[in-house]
This record gives C-alpha cells, sequence and structure tokens, in this order.
C-alpha cells in the first residue's frame, strides 16, 4: 500500500473574472435580503465564507478568489487604478 501523501490542490476557475464572480455574488446576496456590502466585509475580515450565500451558487464563486485577490482589485477599483 502506497504511504505517500497525496495534496489536493482545487482548481481555480480563470474563466471568471473577480468583477463577474462579484457581481453575481451581490445579486445573489441582494436576492435573499443581505446587505451586499456588509456581507462581504464579514467574508473578507474574517475568512468564513458562510457570510456569503449559497444561492445561486454564490459562496462557491466567491470561494474561488483568493481573499487578498479581492481587496486588490477592489482597491484598484476604487483608486480607478
Amino acid at each position: 500500500m502506497d504511504q505517500n501523501t497525496t495534496v489536493f490542490t482545487p482548481q481555480k476557475d480563470e474563466s471568471l473574472k473577480v468583477k463577474e464572480i462579484m457581481e453575481q455574488v451581490v445579486v445573489a446576496l441582494k436576492d435573499k435580503g443581505y446587505e451586499p456590502v456588509s456581507q462581504i466585509i464579514g467574508y473578507i475580515l474574517s475568512g468564513d465564507p458562510t457570510y456569503i450565500t449559497s444561492h445561486q451558487n454564490a459562496r462557491s464563486l466567491i470561494c474561488k478568489i483568493e481573499r487578498d485577490d479581492l481587496l486588490q482589485e477592489m482597491i484598484r477599483n476604487y483608486l480607478n487604478l
């Protein structure tokens, strides 16, 4: 029996850009009656994906983005860089 440990690295879906993913997440959050900004801030600060609804696969989608990449993209957008 093979005693080696296999490391599983989840595949990131590069076909969807951060903006597209976030737009879908915002729609799902609004559909469920949540305040998107508050929920996304909670997710970014805590790392807890349960801040994001699983409705319309939003939780799975946002987990495809590294939180630091999400912050970088948001700051770039905010500063128009």
